[in-house]
């Protein structure tokens, strides 16, 4: 079973940058797509951006494009969120999630056809 750790958020002014990292343990990191989804409590988890496990197809939800960039390096089990410019409503508990897969380049966008994640980083925004 692989298990994941987000790391990278914190506090930062609008306009500023952060970029998450998110660390897997485990045999199957590199053939699983992953994932970048946040939550803001009373809303629902949301997916911020998705790469497939070949890293060669990327997802990025509108409200990032352009501003947000996810990236991963299967050598060191990591996948990478880079977020700039950042906005007060990107404010939320981001979570990194990881999906079992046979298709090299498939990414998923919907938040239920995942199947293991982490206990996520906070990144706050302020105005």
């Amino acid at each position: 079973q692989v298990q994941l750790v987000e790391s990278g958020g914190g506090l930062v002014q609008a306009g500023g940058s952060l970029r998450l990292s998110c660390a897997a343990s485990g045999p199957s990191f590199s053939t699983d797509a992953m994932g970048w989804f946040r939550q803001v409590p009373g809303k629902e988890r949301e997916v911020v951006a998705a790469i497939s496990r070949s890293g060669s197809s990327t997802y990025d939800t509108d409200s990032v494009k352009g501003r947000f960039s996810v990236s991963r390096d299967n050598a060191e089990n990591t996948m990478y969120l880079q977020m700039n410019s950042l906005k007060p409503e990107d404010t939320a508990l981001y979570y990194c999630e990881g999906r079992r897969t046979i298709n090299r380049n498939s990414v998923y966008t919907a938040k239920n056809v995942y199947d293991y994640w982490g206990q996520g980083t906070q990144v706050i925004v302020s105005s």
